[in-house]
């Protein structure tokens, strides 16, 4: 039986994995998936923070993949390249400081309000319609942020604030930060790559917040439990490397449109599904 409790955790974490980073929600695949592949036995205080500690897996794929980038410290590095490197560490803390000031105090309210089938499906459509209004225009507009280098602390703020939609289930946090960007004149480009770099701080917090609440409220984790946790984020981990790196060579190509369409899909389905199990 734990073998097949452990196979769930591997789908939990491919769909983590794929979900995190293209612009699709991975809270209303999660909600999805989940209400078909249920863990046996396990609690909701434990699934709660499951579904947000899991996304550690992926975020650690970004610090792999760009750690030279990141790193200011690396052996070899100009002085000029030390500091780029220290300018970009500033922007993402810019960026993220909205969602830690207004995300953790109004984190289980938005959860209690709209963790839900219908709330999320209204997201996924929403946002879906205003990737394909966006992509439409940025054909006659031509971006002015085309170099990452060059994203102004202002701009950096602004695509922080557009994060803090992403309280609300089914938004993806990605997604918004692509739409502020984009709605800001930055590049596909330099969007994606800043909303990987801006998720390493935000991923961190929100999954130490989750944990720190869960044994606050007198959980325990146990070994069961913990290593369906390490299976999930392992496998998370595995999918983002190819993810990440997919997503970075499609959006210098392609635009989002595909998954505009993809949410208002995805989202249709749920409010069908949410509809007939509230019949049934």
């Amino acid at each position: 039986m734990f073998i097949v409790e452990m196979l769930k955790s591997i789908i939990f974490g491919i769909v983590e994995g794929i979900t995190e980073w293209l612009p699709i929600s991975s809270t209303g695949h999660l909600i999805l998936v989940q209400e078909f592949l249920k863990y046996k036995d396990q609690n909701a205080a434990f699934m709660e923070m499951f579904n947000v500690v899991i996304q550690l897996g992926a975020i650690l794929a970004v610090v792999v993949i760009y750690f030279d980038k990141l790193n200011p410290f690396k052996p070899g590095k100009t002085a000029r390249e030390v500091q780029k490197t220290w300018q970009l560490w500033a922007k993402v803390v810019i960026a993220a400081a909205p969602a830690a000031i207004i995300g953790l105090p109004l984190d289980d309210w938005f959860d209690a309000h709209f963790y839900n089938f219908i709330s999320v499906a209204c997201m996924l459509i929403i946002y879906g319609v205003a990737f394909i209004l966006l992509e439409k225009r940025n054909k006659t507009v031509e971006p002015a942020i085309t170099n990452l280098d060059r994203l102004p602390y202002k701009t950096a703020l602004y695509i922080g604030l557009f994060q803090v939609l992403s309280l609300f289930p089914g938004t993806s946090r990605s997604g918004a930060t692509i739409v502020g960007g984009l709605l800001n004149g930055t590049s596909r480009s330099v969007v994606t790559e800043f909303t990987f770099f801006l998720g390493i701080p935000v991923m961190f917090g929100a999954s130490g917040w989750k944990i720190l609440k869960f044994i606050i409220k007198g959980n325990t984790l146990g070994f069961g439990q913990f290593f369906l946790l390490l299976v999930a984020m392992g496998v998370a981990f595995g999918v983002s490397l190819y993810v990440i790196r997919f997503l970075t060579d499609y959006v210098k190509k392609h635009d989002f449109t595909i998954f505009g369409k993809y949410r208002i899909g995805l989202g249709v389905l749920l409010i069908v599904y949410g509809i007939f199990k509230a019949i049934f």
